[in-house]
């Protein structure tokens, strides 16, 4: 049974994509089935695994995730990339700001991700979620559709106030499944 884990805090640099990589290619080592899925339109997870033009990669979580908006035919495992270490990663790039700005209109916004994650969850043992430092769309269909949700922090006193505020939001967020 597949666990889709989301990596969150809405303050940057507190090292959300370094534990995404990290802990997916554990896992990996351990012989499990992973995907990454940069849910940051920075493109950070995808650049640090070795995709250094994030920006110029075609298909992405932007575009598939755009694809079911418009309701049109969807791969599953279209645009995964197939990383030397062992782990497959759905590439995150700058498109995701636009789409952030479309989902505002759109019909169950916060469960897009949902319905692409249940379309790949049983290929998999883990699906991580590298979010963007933000509480935005994005990151509420990540915390949607995951099973928990993994929050770095720095140890002082503005990263504990800010830590409150995204438990406050992860609660308000239902996660049926």
């Amino acid at each position: 049974m597949c666990r889709v884990i989301a990596i969150a805090n809405q303050k940057g640099g507190v090292g959300k994509t370094t534990t995404t990589s990290n802990l997916g290619i554990g896992l990996a080592k351990q012989g499990k089935k992973v995907l990454l899925i940069d849910a940051d339109a920075q493109g950070s997870l995808t650049a640090s695994l070795g995709y250094t033009e994030p920006d110029a990669i075609e298909i992405t979580l932007a575009s598939v995730m755009g694809s079911l908006i418009k309701d049109e035919e969807v791969e599953p495992m279209e645009g995964i990339l197939h990383h030397e270490e062992g782990i497959d990663l759905m590439p995150g790039n700058i498109e995701l700001s636009g789409l952030e700005v479309s989902l505002v209109n759109v019909m169950s916004r916060e469960r897009i991700m949902q319905e692409y994650i249940s379309m790949v969850r049983d290929y998999y043992d883990y699906i991580l979620i590298d979010c963007m430092p933000s509480l935005g769309m994005i990151t509420i269909n990540a915390f949607a559709c995951a099973d928990s949700i993994l929050i770095p922090v720095q140890a002082a006193y503005l990263p504990v106030k800010g830590l409150q505020q995204l438990i406050k939001t992860i609660g308000k967020v239902s996660m049926p499944k």
